[in-house]
């Protein structure tokens, strides 16, 4: 449920209205309520679950942060339509390489306000895109909140969207 973050199961037969259907997930409007459907349970609503991410197999450790990068900016908060890239949430990403090929990536990235409610939802949503990423061993994902979220931390286009530049 949005914005509380609060795990429901949507009874099958419901009507509602996709409002927002940005990075494979969707935020649908149900009898008054927002909900977030994550993209693995896409075909739950008739839509089409995204294939995965591919890289070469001679991929350095540029290319797989690179395709990290990429899978994040399909992760939005699902009251603004923009990519949490984009909005600036992602403070850092580093890929660590290990000893047998597989890769960790260490993201830290916050929320627009810390009592967000959606938190987790987001930070759960970053992890199983960035975990889609061949290679990617485990995304340690962790939610800061030094230094605060503050408008300014928004790309230009970010702010263009949503009337702020």
């Amino acid at each position: 449920m949005v914005p509380a973050g609060i795990p429901v199961t949507l009874r099958t037969g419901k009507t509602g209205f996709i409002t927002q259907a940005l990075g494979g997930s969707f935020t649908v409007y149900v009898e008054g309520n927002l909900f977030r459907i994550a993209g693995k349970d896409a075909d739950a609503i008739g839509q089409e679950v995204l294939d995965s991410p591919e890289l070469p197999p001679d991929a350095t450790d540029d290319d797989v942060k690179e395709l990290v990068w990429n899978q994040m900016r399909g992760c939005y908060d699902p009251e603004i339509p923009i990519n949490i890239v984009d909005l600036g949430l992602v403070y850092a990403c580093e890929i660590i390489h290990e000893s047998g090929g597989e890769r960790i990536a260490r993201i830290q990235m916050t929320l627009t306000a810390a009592g967000c409610g959606m938190g987790e939802v987001l930070v759960q949503d970053v992890k199983d895109k960035v975990e889609q990423v061949p290679t990617i061993k485990y995304a340690d994902v962790e939610l800061v909140f030094d230094p605060p979220w503050n408008q300014s931390m928004m790309s230009d286009a970010a702010r263009l969207a949503t009337g702020m530049f």
